[in-house]
């Protein structure tokens, strides 16, 4: 019965469709299978009114489902309801109403509501299937007044959405394939609290999953209200594990989770994600099903960091290989500049507050982070991304309480290694380094952030290599990196973190004989002069600035002794 009133509502949706967009038209006529529904357009057959009370009068019995209204050649969606609406009547009450009951029945209806109430308790006393969702369908359905009458939206609604109807075996079945798209896109146009209870009513479908997310996605944050509750957030990653392997569900899904968390995350960042982490395995699976939607990987990798900012889950992001699956991402899409910032970024929240036991996962990182900068040399949030990452990479080795790191344990291997390192960066890449962070800094020298960890991350090479710090300051393109370094102090002098930082690289220098009479030559000695003066609350700065006024004191002194 209920497959019979799908196809009816699929057909009834259409009519709506062309009674919106073209001309009216009503379901008057319905043969007694009840599975034929004839349209008769006011503007073909039924343009005669003498023909059509002819033909109404031909069969009083199929006359019976008309709509009051369509007697005086009156049509409208609302006489379609009103057929449709006897059409469920009788299919409902044909196992102890007979046809002629049936009939005066459908007739009496029209002017009084007593024998359609009668019909409804016995529905409920004879426990009809679905009985108490036609309770309430039907008195909506058959208003004689068809300004009172429900509308087809409603009904499909009604029908496919409500808790009574959903509860049943038979509406359960309707959840599968036979509900036809259509009927599900008249489910979509509706409020946010809607269009989630049609996701969780129609789970097993991805197409209506997919559907309702690219309707959410859509709407603005206003009608969205966001920020949502984490249960939503949980059915999101409920619907992404349910259909992995379908990747337009799995694009917005991550895109609804992404504006999601980012704006609850906006509004509060102490916010956290899922508390029992499920969001973790469901990303790392669905990015291992799709490593080549590009677009995704855009997408997980965001989520990825703000699952990385919750510091429990960043151990198991290690474990699960994430470091070696974004480092085979650089060197496979290194031309796809979305996934290099965005896993450039990730990497950097995985670093940034990790212990990390093991370095082999990040040794090939130095040299692929190189190559995607110089890929993008004139990109600015491409440089703020690689030389933050390489600055952690810098200090890769160093004793726990190294800034900016939780702590780090040193590979057994490094012991064995011929030459200096920093970190994961080997001696050999110490020039190439060095020329992408001081290029970084002269590309935008007002990021604050970009020039805190170019300079960090020139101080951790120069602590471990004078050649490296003889690269910093031997002159290149007319400009060497001490006047570079002047330029930024100018800019950002009243900035304690960016003078601290440019301070650290200037006491790494200072601790090289042959350095210094570069650092005098080229008149630093004011400029630390000046940061010793000016910051004396912060007794990290006006060590280092002491530690390297003296060892420039004593090179002066060195330098007259021997003249």
């Amino acid at each position: 019965m209920l497959g019979q009133v799908l196809d009816a509502l699929e057909y009834l949706h259409q009519l709506d469709i062309i009674h919106r967009n073209l001309k009216p038209s009503n379901i008057a006529l319905v043969s007694s299978d009840h599975c034929r529904l004839q349209d008769l357009s006011s503007n073909t057959l039924m343009a005669d009114r003498a023909k059509w009370n002819i033909r109404a009068e031909e069969d009083p019995f199929q006359k019976s489902w008309m709509a009051p209204e369509t007697l005086s050649f009156s049509f409208s969606q609302k006489s379609d309801v009103w057929s449709l609406g006897c059409i469920i009547l009788d299919m409902a009450s044909c196992s102890f109403v007979d046809a002629t009951e049936a009939m005066l029945l459908r007739k009496s209806t029209r002017s009084s509501p007593d024998g359609l109430r009668g019909v409804l308790r016995t529905m409920e006393e004879r426990k009809v299937p679905d009985a108490k969702i036609f309770n309430s369908l039907l008195p909506l359905m058959l208003q004689t007044n068809p300004s009172e009458r429900i509308t087809i939206r409603d009904v499909i609604h009604i029908t496919f959405v409500s808790h009574n109807f959903r509860s049943s075996s038979t509406a359960l079945a309707l959840h599968g394939p036979m509900v036809p798209l259509p009927i599900i896109d008249t489910l979509l146009e509706t409020n946010v609290a809607s269009i989630l209870e049609v996701m969780q009513s129609f789970s097993s479908r991805p197409e209506v999953q997919h559907r309702a997310m690219k309707r959410l996605l859509k709407m603005p944050e206003n009608q969205l209200g966001l920020p949502w509750p984490m249960e939503l957030v949980e059915m999101l990653v409920g619907i992404m594990k349910q259909h992995e392997r379908v990747p337009d569900v799995q694009l917005c899904a991550c895109s609804l989770l992404l504006r999601t968390l980012g704006h609850a995350l906006a509004q509060d960042p102490a916010a956290v994600v899922p508390s029992d982490s499920a969001i973790t395995p469901v990303l790392l699976s669905v990015m291992r099903s799709h490593p080549e939607k590009q677009e995704l990987l855009v997408l997980v990798y965001g989520l990825l960091a703000i699952v990385a900012s919750q510091e429990p889950a960043t151990d198991e992001l290690q474990k699960a290989g994430l470091f070696e699956h974004i480092l085979e991402h650089l060197d496979t899409f290194s031309r796809n500049r979305d996934i290099c910032i965005n896993g450039l970024r990730l990497l950097w929240a995985l670093l940034v507050d990790a212990v990390v036991v093991d370095k082999a996962p990040l040794e090939k990182a130095p040299g692929l982070i190189a190559e995607v900068m110089a890929t993008y040399p004139a990109d600015v949030e491409m440089a703020e991304a690689g030389c933050a990452v390489l600055w952690l990479l810098s200090l890769l080795g160093e004793q726990p309480g190294a800034p900016g790191l939780a702590g780090w344990t040193l590979d057994p291997r490094d012991e064995a290694r011929t030459g200096p390192s920093a970190g994961c960066i080997e001696e050999h890449q110490f020039e190439e380094v060095v020329v992408l962070f001081l290029q970084s800094i002269r590309l935008c020298q007002d990021r604050v952030l970009l020039v805190n960890n170019a300079y960090r991350g020139l101080a951790s090479l120069a602590e471990v290599s004078e050649l490296a710090a003889l690269q910093v300051v031997m002159p290149e393109e007319d400009s060497s990196g001490l006047t570079l370094l002047q330029e930024t102090y100018q800019l950002h002098r009243d900035d304690p973190e960016v003078v601290e930082s440019i301070c650290v690289l200037l006491a790494q220098l200072a601790s090289y004989d042959d350095i210094l009479p570069e650092l005098l030559s080229s008149g630093i000695e004011p400029l630390v002069e000046e940061i010793h003066g000016r910051f004396t609350s912060s007794l990290e700065l006006v060590s280092d600035a002491g530690r390297v006024l003296h060892r420039l004191e004593a090179s002066r002194r060195c330098s007259e002794g021997g003249q």
